[in-house]
């Protein structure tokens, strides 16, 4: 990871905190989710919404936003908060389960002066990082945490203080997990996180 992403995302463990109860087993519809979301109810289930996606219609629809993407963590870094924001809004357009885009808008609009559109988007982030934190603990393939993409997995450990330092795809009683080996990034004190890959496996085929 670049320096000025870990610059940006320091700021994350600010406020991840728990917020909201692990996803259900039971699909949701995703179009369903989303609309209530935009329309300003954040009391959603997050990990849901998540798990949702990768089945959706828009998941299939989505364009290839990979540029917007890139280029919203530099243009943050660069105080650049309007082309940062032009760039998040165009990654939530068809990926809107996206924290790093939400974390993008959260801190482009609070400097453009864009107060409730900030707390929206820092909300939803932390809805959507307390869905995988709660999927389970982490430690243990038993209690891996539940990811739909490799995005997320360096989201979480950017949010808990942790820098990857190395990575293993293990296989266990027909599931797959990512094993990624961590140092905190204070102390450098060394642990081991397992991540459900299964979803990332099925969809994107890693």
């Amino acid at each position: 990871m670049i320096r000025a992403q870990r610059l940006v995302f320091i700021l994350l463990a600010l406020f991840a905190l728990p917020f909201f109860v692990a996803a259900q087993d039971s699909p949701v519809d995703y179009a369903t989710l989303l609309a209530k979301l935009k329309a300003g109810d954040t009391n959603i289930d997050y990990g849901r919404l998540r798990l949702s996606y990768v089945d959706s219609p828009e998941y299939k629809q989505a364009k290839d936003v990979s540029k917007s993407e890139k280029a919203m963590i530099p243009a943050i870094n660069a105080k650049e908060y309007k082309e940062a924001l032009k760039d998040a809004e165009v990654v939530l357009a068809n990926d809107y389960v996206n924290m790093d885009a939400h974390f993008v808008a959260f801190i482009a609009n609070r400097e453009l002066g864009a107060t409730d559109k900030a707390d929206f988007h820092r909300t939803v982030f932390r809805g959507l990082v307390d869905s995988i934190i709660h999927s389970g603990d982490g430690k243990s393939t038993e209690k891996a945490w539940v990811v739909i993409n490799v995005d997320e997995e360096y989201v979480i450990l950017r949010v808990l203080g942790f820098r990857p330092s190395g990575q293993s795809l293990i296989n266990k009683d027909g599931h797959s997990y990512d094993e990624m080996k961590v140092k905190n990034v204070e102390d450098g004190t060394e642990q081991t996180f397992y991540f459900n890959v299964d979803i990332s496996m099925k969809h994107f085929g890693v």
